[in-house]
C-alpha cells in the first residue's frame, strides 16, 4: 500500500559538471541546465501527483551538486543527522541543509564527526538502517549514526566504483511493518561477497536487478510502498516490480545522470 511521504528537494538552478568525483562525471561533456531543470521539475511534480509533500531548499551558486539532496541528511522520527562530505567541492552544502532544518523548526539536529553522505549511503527499512561504505561514507559513521539516531545500523560494503553510494545499488520498496518484513531491490554485483550473503539472508524475497538496470541508475529509485519512481530506461526492473504488485512510474533523469544522480539522489525523505 502507498504511504504518504514528505520530501525535501533542491532545484538544479546552478547545475553543472565542473569537476569529476565519480565515474559518471565528465567535465568535457556539455550540460543542459534548462533540461536538467525540466527533468527535476517533472520528478517533483510526479511526487506531488502521487500525493506526497515536497518542500524545497534554495540552491546556492557555486554548489552544482546541491540538487542531490539525499546526500545532505538522514531524518528518522524527526531527529536529523546531517552530512559531512568527502569531496571538498561539496563540503559547504552540509551547512545550508543544516540551517534549513533549524529554520523549519527541527531542533534535534546533529552534525556528524565522520564522513557521512547521509541517505546516499543510508537506507531506512522501517526496522534498521542499511548503511553503505567503501567509497564515500566512513565505516565509523555507521556506529555514529546508530548512536545519534537510536536505530540499528547494518554495514554493507560496496566494491564497484560506478556504484559509489548505496542508493545507486539498493533501495527499499516497502518498509517493515508489524505483519510484514521490509522488501528491497538491489544489484548484487555492486557488493562484496560477504555483504551479498548478508542481503540474501535478510531479504530472501528481494528484487534483484541486472547490469542494465544498474547502469541506468534503476536502483536509484524512490518507492512509497506501491508506486516506484524509476529512470525511464529501467524497463526490465520495472517489469520485475510490476510482477510483484508495484506500480512503476518512469521519469527522464538523463541530464542529471551526467553528474551521477537519479530520482533518489534528488530526494531527501523527512520521516517525522
Amino acid at each position: 500500500m502507498p504511504l504518504t511521504r514528505r520530501y525535501l528537494m533542491c532545484p538544479p538552478r546552478f547545475f553543472a559538471v565542473d569537476y569529476a568525483i565519480n565515474p559518471w562525471m565528465d567535465p568535457s561533456q556539455p550540460v543542459d541546465v534548462a533540461r536538467a531543470m525540466a527533468q527535476w521539475t517533472e520528478l517533483r511534480d510526479t511526487y506531488r501527483r502521487l500525493g506526497h509533500t515536497v518542500e524545497e531548499i534554495e540552491p546556492q551558486p557555486g554548489l552544482p551538486d546541491m540538487v542531490f539532496a539525499a546526500n545532505s541528511g538522514t531524518v528518522i522520527d524527526g531527529r536529523v543527522l546531517g552530512a559531512r562530505f568527502r569531496a571538498r567541492q561539496r563540503v559547504p552544502e552540509a551547512d545550508h541543509y543544516r540551517r534549513w532544518f533549524l529554520e523549519h523548526g527541527y531542533r534535534d539536529v546533529t552534525m556528524p564527526s565522520r564522513i557521512n553522505e547521509a541517505e546516499g549511503d543510508f537506507a531506512w527499512t522501517g526496522r534498521m538502517i542499511l548503511a553503505g561504505t567503501g567509497f564515500r561514507t566512513d565505516p565509523e559513521a555507521h556506529a555514529e549514526a546508530q548512536e545519534i539516531l537510536g536505530v540499528p545500523v547494518l554495514s554493507l560494503r560496496l566494491v564497484d566504483p560506478r556504484y559509489y553510494h548505496l542508493d545507486t545499488a539498493l533501495f527499499v520498496l516497502s518498509e517493515a511493518t508489524d505483519s510484514a518484513p521490509a522488501q528491497i531491490a538491489y544489484y548484487p554485483e555492486a557488493f562484496s561477497a560477504g555483504s551479498r550473503r548478508v542481503l540474501a539472508r535478510l531479504f530472501p524475497d528481494a528484487v534483484l536487478a541486472d547490469a542494465a538496470d544498474a547502469a541506468c541508475f534503476g536502483l536509484n529509485g524512490v518507492s512509497d510502498g506501491r508506486n516506484v519512481v524509476l529512470p525511464l530506461e529501467a524497463t526490465s526492473l520495472g517489469r520485475r516490480l510490476a510482477a510483484r504488485g508495484y506500480e512503476p512510474v518512469h521519469v527522464d533523469i538523463s541530464e542529471l545522470r551526467k553528474a551521477g544522480g537519479g530520482p533518489k539522489c534528488c530526494t531527501l525523505e523527512i520521516r517525522k
